[in-house]
């Protein structure tokens, strides 16, 4: 267990930003590495992607858990400290809106997002994407000084310069339009033509309606559709290395919205567009990117919807015949995420009891007892064993927070023993206690 002193109190805007994300039920954008406790082999199975990713490699790793288990927290965890390692990291949630493709530029919306959310070190709650460019200037131009390029021929050599260091980004798909709009957004920033760089970044964005205002614009022929952002994406991947970073992370989640597609054919091309993804990683057809996908058992492994439901995904995705589930491989496309065992839950909740005096200011109210008796409360809730959440754990803790706060006469004890759930009844087997949690949810439509 981690001691309570190795935790770093966060400063007051990020402390007050995680209670309020936390009490809410959603990860919180910044602050989540704080609290972090539990997850270190399913960290360092990411890590170790992201050293083949800096190599020039590509990886490609499904993040499964049920609802409220950690994935958006963990996805916060790794977005926080791959920035730090150097790396551009890209996130967006599936929606009703957002998909990998449709009939109403779904895809699009999702690579929006992605260039939305682009995070870097310094700027790691997104919209990074007019800095990646302007260092990537900079980075050019200081070479120029550094090889004493006379200042008049200065922008003739950078765009020597900028032809050569594409030259590989050229022989991808749509490779040669996306270095003549990185020549042009180096011009508009020399000119201080301002207009000029919204207007290549409002490209970057996805933003162009149509194929002909790109081309009076920005004279270039082509826009990001819905049918090939994938590509565009892994062109700023070889970009991002080009312009100082290590590689780019691409991270999405709630991939149950692409099993909650109703219509069979529009679900069908979404999985063969993850495959085409998927396939692409693999197979060496992309450099320095990395893709993650969140998902719940179900929008995986359901055979009428979830991706599995994909004959070429399941055949790719399966378990072999030596699975075991009491046996670990991180090493597999997919990570499963594991419970956090009590300890864990231990000290999440004793840096939450810390955090949360720390933000309001007043003395510490809760001691490691009372820790103790909450989570004996939750644990022996009925079907606590299979179904709470992390979630959960803490929604409920920041509750009796709250309360002890704003009711100083009231203790833990008190608090717990005026809710209204019930504990999970032990039945004698063998002579040992078990919890017979087969039936404890179920729901009466």
């Amino acid at each position: 267990m981690e001691k309570q002193s190795e935790f770093k109190i966060p400063p007051r805007r990020i402390a007050n930003s995680l209670m309020n994300s936390l009490r809410g039920g959603v990860v919180p954008r910044d602050g989540a590495e704080y609290i972090a406790v539990g997850r270190t082999l399913e960290l360092e199975a990411i890590l170790n992607d992201i050293s083949i990713i800096e190599d020039g490699g590509a990886t490609f790793r499904f993040v499964v858990g049920p609802f409220g288990a950690g994935k958006s927290f963990l996805f916060s965890i790794i977005r926080s400290h791959v920035t730090k390692k150097g790396f551009l990291v890209m996130d967006a949630d599936f929606s009703p809106t957002r998909k990998l493709i449709g009939t109403k530029k779904e895809g699009l919306a999702t690579y929006r997002e992605l260039i939305k959310n682009l995070s870097s070190a310094t700027k790691p709650s997104g919209g990074a994407l007019a800095l990646v460019l302007d260092k990537w200037i900079n980075q050019i131009n200081f070479e120029a000084r550094e090889k004493c390029i006379p200042e008049e021929d200065r922008v003739n050599w950078a765009l020597n310069e900028i032809y050569s260091k594409c030259s590989n980004v050229r022989e991808l798909v749509h490779g040669f339009e996306f270095a003549k709009l990185l020549e042009a957004y180096y011009l508009s920033y020399e000119n201080d033509d301002n207009e000029k760089k919204d207007n290549v970044l409002k490209w970057f964005r996805g933003e162009y309606q149509n194929r002909r205002d790109a081309k009076r614009e920005l004279g270039i022929n082509i826009i990001v559709s819905d049918e090939d952002w994938y590509e565009y994406i892994k062109l700023f991947s070889i970009f991002a290395k080009q312009a100082g970073y290590k590689g780019l992370l691409v991270l999405c989640d709630e991939m149950i919205n692409l099993s909650k597609i109703s219509n069979k054919i529009s679900r069908q091309n979404n999985y063969e567009k993850l495959l085409s993804m998927y396939n692409d990683t693999l197979q060496g057809k992309a450099k320095y990117i990395g893709m993650i996908m969140g998902a719940t058992p179900d929008s995986l492994e359901d055979p009428r919807r979830g991706v599995f439901s994909y004959e070429a995904l399941k055949s790719r995705l399966s378990k072999g015949a030596f699975y075991n589930k009491e046996m670990k491989d991180l090493l597999s496309p997919i990570i499963t995420i594991q419970k956090l065992k009590q300890s864990e839950l231990f000290v999440l909740l004793e840096r939450l009891s810390t955090l949360h005096s720390n933000l309001y200011s007043y003395d510490k109210n809760i001691n490691n007892d009372d820790i103790n008796i909450f989570l004996a409360c939750e644990l022996n809730r009925i079907g606590a064993n299979e179904k709470i959440t992390p979630r959960e754990v803490i929604r409920d803790f920041i509750e009796v927070m709250n309360l002890l706060h704003q009711n100083s006469s009231e203790t833990v004890s008190s608090i717990l023993e005026m809710s209204n759930f019930s504990f999970s009844t032990p039945i004698i087997d063998d002579g040992e206690e078990v919890f017979d949690d087969e039936f404890s949810t179920f729901t009466i439509y």
